[in-house]
């Protein structure tokens, strides 16, 4: 009789164990979206962080993919800022996207072109010329 009621007791700890973890990730969320630049065209590489005093590690960064499309999986529901930035373009931030339990928030983005920086060297010499020889 006392190993049926450690039985029922071990397993009724697992059934509750179980139904926390899935509780705790059908609350995860997602933040996605598309970058483009003011033309409309896409733009690959671009590294896009969410930052929120919710998450453990305080930013979550990805870089767009070839069609420009991002994705920030297994987000804790709070606010954020997402912040999206190329060499090139001006970085763009949106600040207080809120983020509700088992959803995926749409954040899309148009960069607009920054300020280009060149900088650029010139040095000279005479050249030899020997006067002695024809």
């Amino acid at each position: 009789m006392n190993s049926q009621r450690r039985y029922a007791a071990t397993l009724g700890g697992a059934l509750l164990l179980l139904l926390c973890t899935s509780a705790t990730a059908s609350a995860q969320s997602a933040i996605s979206g598309l970058v483009r630049d003011a033309t409309g065209a896409v733009l690959p590489g671009v590294t896009v962080e969410a930052s929120s005093p919710v998450l453990i590690e305080k930013i979550r960064t990805v870089i767009t993919d070839d069609q420009g499309r991002y994705t920030i999986v297994d987000l804790r529901p709070g606010t954020y800022t997402i912040t999206f930035a190329l060499a090139g373009f001006n970085a763009l931030r949106r600040e207080g996207v809120d983020l509700p339990g088992n959803f995926t928030a749409t954040v899309n983005a148009d960069l607009r072109i920054g300020a280009l920086e060149e900088s650029v060297t010139v040095t000279g010499a005479a050249p030899l010329v020997d006067v002695q020889s024809t």
